[in-house]
């Protein structure tokens, strides 16, 4: 009988997860000792002072749960600033540029710990102490950065070169990134065996805030006491929405994907995928037609924020109808398709299920980091004030304590009111089409789950088709006849995404898929 699988993307993110099922631990442990275990496996991604969001289902909860620890506005109680440490670096992302902001200033209220702490002190059936081991074994023994960590170390490097203390960690000088040196942090070992003993007041109300607040005042960050003291976990019902013989449980408002998604399966829901073939014209015309429709649709949520108003039958006939009138021409028109905001480039998922029917979709961020480690912790923060597209109303103008808008959606897909599916993904905007592609290719197509995140992606935004290596020539040749304007990658690549999922056969047999494009891996434990 299979104890367990889990789906990460690190090996070593996998085992620690595996680990603690072996332990008898159910998947919230699982899922919380991977989460923590990423932080250094996954280091060029995550970190402990980020944020993120989880979605548990379960047989003996009521309703599945999102559990919301993503990163809050600071600056509750503080006047305004006269110097703020907020400054900006460009990354080379090979075809493009884009400005990234960092330092102590583009640091938002974290929410990892809180999160992952609550979410394993109810959901979870050991100690915290236990769940926490194997990261803290990490720490001390050391992970290698490997080829992926590397990859994302060298687009990274003006952030991770930004102070002496930060470029250590990743090898500096001699060693950075290089593929084999290992990424050991013995304070932040020692942060997490803290942690374990006295939980999270640690981190907001103990020893590492006091040095996060010395931190934040003496080089300009924009952190309060206030604002740790009132950081809270918010526990959500999950949004659902029926597709087809399914029904999707996903990330509400305020958080953006979710709705995003669910909004494309409604667009699909009115054609019969049985009579395309996969891979051919007509299907990645339909689902680039979708992705269009999708961020036409887009600012009347995020004017509104409201996913049943956007999600309403009259609405959603609405869309489709156009959608429709673009499908009939053989040449498509282009109506104006208004960029959506990026979101967090630096992104992980993690999905588990359990013996018992528990099933865990977890993701975290910490956008691209501040470009620092936090003096003696080992603790690296984040840089969410930092991206540009968050904040269209310009840097800082938030409200302090407010949560900050996210792309994120861990999902569970149910067939017929049992779960089949648990899955996410990291890659910013991507991240949404990424888990719609593997939905559709799972439960619409019909391919094994492995095939099913394998299977080579397509992204439209900004009037591009953006197309991933492994198309056939016959497929893109008609694109280009349809007067799509194409961009084409070589093969795969963590631009479209990282979708790490488990879930069930029709058998009752677990299933589990790592996505290479971000060095993914799964773990059974039988």
């Amino acid at each position: 009988m299979t104890k367990g699988i889990i789906a990460a993307g690190h090996p070593a993110t996998a085992q620690a997860g595996a680990d603690i099922l072996g332990a008898g631990g159910n998947a919230t442990d699982a899922a919380v000792a991977a989460a923590f275990s990423s932080f250094v496996a996954e280091s060029t991604l995550v970190s402990p002072g980020g944020g993120g969001f989880a979605l548990v289902y379960g047989p003996e909860l009521r309703s599945p749960l999102i559990y919301d620890f993503f990163c809050s506005f600071p600056g509750l109680g503080r006047p305004a600033a006269e110097a703020i440490d907020f400054f900006p670096i460009s990354v080379d992302f090979g075809p493009t540029r884009q400005i990234f902001h960092i330092g102590r200033g583009a640091v938002a209220v974290p929410g990892n710990l809180a999160g992952l702490c609550r979410l394993q002190q109810e959901q979870g059936r050991l100690p915290l102490a236990v769940v926490l081991q194997p990261a803290i074994d990490l720490c001390r023994r050391g992970v290698p950065l490997g080829e992926f960590g590397c990859y994302v170390g060298h687009l990274l490097q003006p952030i991770f070169s930004n102070e002496p203390e930060i470029a250590r960690l990743f090898g500096a000088p001699g060693a950075f990134f290089s593929p084999g040196f290992l990424y050991r942090n013995p304070d932040l070992a020692n942060a997490l065996e803290a942690l374990a003993k006295e939980g999270t007041r640690l981190i907001y109300d103990g020893d590492i805030a006091t040095i996060l607040l010395q931190d934040q005042r003496q080089h300009g960050g924009l952190i309060t006491r206030e604002d740790l003291a009132s950081y809270e976990v918010i526990v959500r019902p999950a949004l659902h929405f029926p597709y087809r013989q399914f029904e999707l449980l996903t990330n509400p408002p305020p958080s953006r994907g979710g709705a995003l998604i669910a909004f494309s399966l409604a667009m699909l829901s009115g054609f019969d995928i049985g009579t395309l073939n996969f891979g051919n014209p007509r299907h990645l015309g339909l689902l680039a037609e979708v992705m269009r429709q999708t961020n036409l649709a887009r600012p009347a949520f995020e004017s509104s924020g409201d996913a049943d108003l956007f999600l309403s039958s009259d609405h959603l006939q609405r869309h489709s109808n156009d959608l429709a009138r673009r499908l009939a021409r053989h040449a498509r028109p282009y109506p104006p398709d208004p960029p959506p905001p990026p979101a967090h480039n630096c992104t992980t998922h993690i999905s588990v299920l359990d013996a018992d029917g528990n099933f865990v979709s977890l993701t975290t961020t910490s956008g691209e980091m501040p470009g620092y480690v936090l003096g003696g912790t080992g603790i690296i923060l984040n840089n969410v004030l930092g991206e540009a597209d968050l904040h269209p109303q310009g840097f800082h103008q938030g409200t302090p304590g407010q949560r900050i808008g996210s792309m994120m959606a861990p999902t569970i897909v149910l067939e017929e009111g049992r779960p089949i599916l648990a899955l996410g993904s990291g890659g910013a905007n991507r991240l949404r089409t990424a888990i719609l592609q593997v939905i559709m290719n799972f439960c619409d197509f019909g391919l094994d789950l492995q095939t099913a995140v394998e299977a080579p992606r397509i992204h439209f935004e900004a009037g591009e088709l953006q197309l991933e290596g492994g198309i056939k020539e016959s497929t893109v040749a008609s694109l280009w006849r349809w007067g799509y304007d194409i961009v084409r990658w070589q093969g795969q690549h963590m631009f479209f995404g990282g979708t790490h999922a488990v879930g069930l056969d029709a058998r009752g047999l677990f299933l589990g898929a790592g996505d290479p494009r971000r060095a993914g891996a799964v773990q059974r434990l039988d």
